[in-house]
């Protein structure tokens, strides 16, 4: 079995989501007692964020490249970021490994095609749904991508950091990310990404009838499934 590298803690509170579901398919896969051989570097999301809203992200490459050299130093066979948004400094990552990164976006976007689904709503933090680094993963991909109206796009970012990040959960906020997802549904969206790790906290499959693709849970299946590719059955 191979080794996940986890970059977690951006929330602490979705990275509790990744070991769960690691676990879990690990054991689905090859029975007995088995579990995930794993090592976790959690980051103090406070520090991160604050490079976030600075603009800031040759210093947030700089912590997580860094946080990734130690796990590759430990042992780690591959690295996974617990988040969607810090992939927008993966080739900064990059240029301090020599071991592969799971990206997120990547990982989304073959699910999506086995699914057959190919124009989807994306909701993130604002940095995900206005900026280009995982979009253009998806557009590669022959996904077409739609994004909420703007101030739609600020309701979801302050829920995200005011709530989901803190371990709120609100029903009022629950009511107005289902108003979203209704509004890029009809907009022509087939499914919508929940593009981040905290929002399936929030939203559930059961709350719509608009598929929902949780990034979280399709992240950590891949590692999982990685991870034992090429063990024998």
């Amino acid at each position: 079995m191979k080794t996940i590298g986890l970059i977690g803690g951006m929330s602490w509170e979705s990275t509790v989501t990744y070991y769960q579901i690691i676990n879990e398919v690990i054991k689905e896969q090859l029975g007995g007692l088995h579990s995930a051989k794993c090592l976790l570097y959690s980051v103090d999301f406070q520090e991160i964020e604050e490079c976030q809203a600075g603009g800031d992200w040759l210093r947030s490459g700089k912590i997580l490249g860094d946080a990734a050299l130690n796990l590759q130093k430990a042992g780690a066979d591959f690295i996974v970021i617990c988040t969607n948004t810090m992939h927008k400094v993966v080739p900064q990552i990059r240029e301090k490994i020599q071991i592969p990164i799971l990206h997120i976006a990547e990982a989304t976007a073959k699910r999506l095609k086995e699914q057959g689904v190919y124009t989807v709503g994306l909701l993130g933090t604002k940095y995900t749904m206005q900026q280009d680094f995982y979009k253009n993963i998806l557009i590669e991909n022959g996904i077409q991508v739609i994004v909420p109206d703007d101030d739609e796009m600020e309701q979801v970012n302050e829920v995200i950091y005011r709530e989901l990040c803190l371990g709120i959960i609100s029903d009022e906020s629950r009511k107005a990310f289902i108003e979203v997802i209704d509004h890029l549904s009809e907009k022509g969206a087939e499914g919508v990404i929940l593009g981040c790790t905290e929002i399936g906290l929030l939203v559930k499959q059961k709350d719509t009838d608009t598929p929902l693709y949780d990034t979280a849970a399709i992240h950590a299946e891949e590692a999982a499934f990685k991870a034992v590719q090429d063990m024998s059955r």
